[in-house]
């Protein structure tokens, strides 16, 4: 079945991982590390929220998924400001990270009013 987060936040982790290999480490190795950590993190907070104990177990998956993507931009703008990628690399990734962050947001008020109406 066709899931365009899961396919937005895998391509954002791919992406990320192609970039950061692609870019001289020496100067950038913490960004480097902690961009690659986060960008992984929304992936795999989504992933394995396809298969949920629970739908408060699923709102927790989404929710740090989306706290990841915000650190994700924000990496991406130090990155950008530090002058380690351009402009409109920076817009590309951070355009990724916002429309992930606003399925995720979405996807945490239908599930927070699943889990109302059960009560």
């Amino acid at each position: 079945k066709d899931n365009p987060l899961m396919k937005y936040s895998e391509q954002l982790a791919v992406e990320i991982e192609k970039l950061c290999k692609s870019l001289d480490k020496k100067d950038n190795s913490n960004t480097f590390f902690q961009i690659r950590k986060s960008s992984s993190s929304v992936f795999a907070n989504v992933s394995e929220a396809q298969y949920p104990q629970s739908l408060p177990d699923m709102l927790s998956k989404f929710k740090i998924a989306r706290k990841e993507c915000v650190e994700t931009a924000s990496w991406l703008k130090l990155l950008c400001s530090t002058n380690a990628i351009d402009e409109e690399t920076f817009k590309k990734y951070r355009n990724l990270c916002g429309r992930i962050q606003r399925m995720l947001t979405a996807s945490c008020i239908t599930i927070e009013r699943k889990i109302e109406n059960i009560k």
